[in-house]
């Protein structure tokens, strides 16, 4: 079972150097209200909720906010009538590199310039549809934070149909990934953790067939800041590119 996240490792790595938080409240709770709009508004019966609820948990949203932003999605919150769309917008990085950017909005003009004033500050340019998603196929995630016992996680995938996993090696922050098809993702999530693995979330993530190679600083420092100024706008929800470059080009292009 052959690993295949470089996007992912590139995500582990540029977060030790960029001591982000992650997620905004507002995209989180976003997740949450199109979750439960699109199905039960009930956790237990909506496996998209149950995890984005996870999500904001993890990241300390209170209660009040989760529970608000269910209202939302479910109709039921007086302040309530704003539908957000899911987009999905496709672009090019320095050098080439495919972008791929999950939107949830109110206003897709809006999203659309501020995307695009992103991309043209940083070397890039924001595309037509289609012109890079072909470049990707979208795969259900599970993520294990602490150690692995590789033998453990192999059975368990492997019960549950998984397609592969990765082991990160990783001394500070160990874990792994394990990747299945989307319609069998829940049913991973629910037999890795009877397995008594540690799983800290499950996602649905688009995965690049291929990949562009960074060698030069200053391109690499271009794609660091792309891929941070479309992290930092709220419509955006996740950022996924098909470059990969050495760990010590990262630590140096992103301190830079």
């Amino acid at each position: 079972m052959a690993g295949h996240s470089k996007w992912a490792n590139i995500k582990r790595q540029k977060a030790v150097v960029d001591a982000k938080k992650g997620k905004t409240f507002t995209q989180i709770s976003r997740a949450i209200i199109v979750a439960a709009r699109n199905g039960v508004p009930d956790p237990a019966g909506n496996f998209q909720l149950r995890t984005a609820i996870e999500k904001a948990k993890a990241a300390g949203i209170p209660n009040d906010n989760i529970d608000r932003a269910i209202a939302k999605g479910a109709g039921t919150f007086e302040a309530g009538g704003v539908q957000y769309e899911e987009i999905r917008y496709e672009g090019y990085g320095p050098g080439g590199v495919a972008v791929l950017i999950e939107a949830l909005t109110e206003n897709r003009n809006r999203t659309a310039a501020d995307l695009r004033a992103a991309f043209s500050k940083n070397g890039g340019n924001l595309g037509e549809t289609g012109c890079v998603g072909w470049m990707f196929e979208q795969k259900g995630v599970v993520s294990i934070e602490g150690e692995v016992n590789e033998e453990e996680l192999l059975e368990a995938s492997l019960e549950a149909g998984a397609e592969s996993y990765e082991i990160f090696d990783d001394a500070e922050n160990p874990g792994a990934e394990v990747f299945v098809e989307i319609a069998s993702l829940e049913n991973l999530d629910r037999a890795l953790k009877a397995s008594g693995l540690a799983v800290k979330e499950s996602e649905l993530r688009w995965i690049p067939s291929n990949s562009v190679e960074v060698t030069e600083e200053d391109q690499a420092r271009s794609l660091l800041k792309l891929i941070e100024s479309l992290e930092a706008l709220d419509d955006v929800q996740n950022v996924t590119a098909n470059f990969e470059m050495s760990e010590a080009l990262l630590m140096s292009s992103a301190r830079s």
